[in-house]
């Protein structure tokens, strides 16, 4: 369908139905990551720590996605598939940091020492990703919209048809990333299962 014919931006707009609601998807399975932490951490259940994993795989697939998605965008709109922008920069360093809760799980070779030190790095990993990705590119100058005194795109003559696809396509990333933790946490718990205790 038509979209707005904005400055810059033009054609390349639509990316908009993928890029921000892939980011909506990977922020909320790092939270429900962060959720199941915690709540290994009071319970000592593995189960959660299967969840809080699982859950933190898929987002960072997202994260990732959103990460190329992006520097596509890039590439068309400000003309470099990557800048030195706190928004950009604060989104590596968020990745990298995930990478790291993934290297710290296979170092431990004790399950529940594994997964006490990897929840507790999991809950700090999480604290710190919203201000990389929310509050620091809000104190400096930064080309995203709705960062550093660049108006956000609700500033924009985004129409009630983009708005039709935009919004359902946020649900429908959580949903998908939800869909495939769940997916993958039944395999971990099922291979657990059948695996002989030693």
């Amino acid at each position: 369908m038509d979209v707005p014919r904005l400055p810059i931006l033009n054609e390349t707009v639509r990316n908009l139905y993928y890029h921000v609601p892939m980011w909506f998807g990977m922020l909320f399975l790092f939270f429900m990551s962060f959720l199941h932490s915690i709540r290994f951490l009071r319970s000592n259940e593995l189960g959660q720590d299967v969840k809080a994993i699982q859950y933190a795989n898929i987002g960072l697939v997202f994260g990732i996605l959103g990460c190329i998605t992006g520097s596509i965008w890039a590439k068309f709109t400000w003309g470099a598939w990557w800048t030195n922008d706190p928004k950009l920069n604060g989104a590596a360093i968020g990745m990298l940091i995930y990478l790291a809760y993934f290297v710290l799980r296979g170092s431990l070779p004790d399950q529940q020492q594994k997964a006490r030190i990897s929840g507790v790095y999991n809950i700090f990993a999480y604290l710190i990703l919203i201000p990389l990705l929310f509050v620091l590119p809000r104190l400096t100058d930064s080309l995203h919209p709705g960062n550093g005194g660049n108006p956000g795109f609700n500033a924009y003559d985004l129409n009630s048809k983009m708005r039709l696809v935009f919004y359902p396509a946020v649900v429908a990333w959580c949903m998908l990333g939800y869909w495939i933790a769940e997916l993958n946490i039944r395999i971990q718990l099922l291979d657990e299962k059948s695996q002989p205790n030693t």
